[in-house]
């Protein structure tokens, strides 16, 4: 398992320096950019899914990111991510992911009965519909009038970083991170019995990136080395990166959260998005 990093933890270099030169590149000169956000219903069989769009206010075109939320759905924390992530040159696109269930525009609180009714919902919910929503997802943000061609990547949390490990599988999915994602390494996923996600990793031909918390109880080391294995035969090009936290730690909200590992993870996340897609629409 390789444990990578950067910042006051392991390199000595000072974050907002790391920060700096990812984001903004090495002369660190680039104009501030301003982020426009929208909800949308995207026409599906049933009840529409609904979708939270954060995107640069400038014309031009940009990469597009299909994210996915964790069991909470559009929560005041994902939606910051997602303006966060828009400010640097992305649209981002977040679906409801329980739109066949619950009605639309509802978010579950940070509070058991919000986890129970999340992992409900999830249970009663099919892989297949997951995909294809995801499909469905993809096929709606490769049109959006400030998405450029073939620039498609994925990023998702909790549930929805296996949610987007499996939008890789996608052909048209350059670049994937994976957040702290769960039921990757054991199968479970909604009501299937086993997603079968790692026998396919196979199919993935973007980059992929792999996050975790060392102290995640839903993701453990033997979890992990699980992963890491099937990806290695796979042929997978990936990456995992470890830091010493906790499940959910970049929800800003709760005792879980930390600031230095998140701001850490997200300059990967972007020096990842930025090699694969290139950084000419900046």
């Amino acid at each position: 398992m390789s444990v990578l990093g950067c910042g006051s933890r392991w390199c000595g270099r000072p974050l907002s320096r790391c920060l700096a030169v990812v984001a903004r590149g090495p002369e660190c000169d680039a104009e501030q950019m301003i982020v426009k956000t929208e909800y949308t219903d995207i026409p599906l069989a049933g009840q529409p899914m609904r979708t939270f769009v954060a995107a640069p206010a400038a014309e031009g075109e940009y990469r597009g990111i299909w994210c996915y939320s964790d069991i909470f759905q559009l929560s005041p924390p994902l939606l910051r991510t997602c303006m966060r992530l828009a400010g640097y040159g992305f649209v981002v696109a977040a679906p409801e992911i329980y739109r066949r269930i619950e009605p639309l525009g509802t978010v579950l609180p940070f509070d058991d009965a919000g986890r129970t009714r999340g992992q409900l919902d999830a249970a009663k919910t099919a892989v297949a519909d997951f995909d294809a929503d995801c499909r469905a997802g993809l096929d709606w943000l490769s049109k959006h009038p400030k998405v450029a061609r073939g620039k498609i990547g994925a990023i998702g949390f909790c549930i929805g970083g296996h949610l987007a490990f499996r939008a890789a599988f996608q052909p048209d999915v350059r670049a994937t991170v994976c957040y702290y994602g769960t039921g990757i390494h054991d199968g479970k996923l909604g009501k299937d019995a086993d997603a079968g996600s790692l026998a396919r990793a196979r199919e993935i031909r973007g980059e992929l990136l792999m996050i975790f918390g060392t102290k995640d109880p839903h993701v453990p080391e033997a979890g992990r080395e699980t992963m890491d294995r099937a990806l290695r035969v796979s042929g997978v090009r990936y990456r995992t990166l470890l830091y010493p936290a906790e499940h959910a730690f970049t929800r800003d909200e709760g005792p879980r959260y930390d600031p230095e590992a998140t701001d850490l993870a997200f300059a990967e996340t972007i020096q990842l998005f930025r090699k694969v897609f290139g950084d000419e629409e900046r």
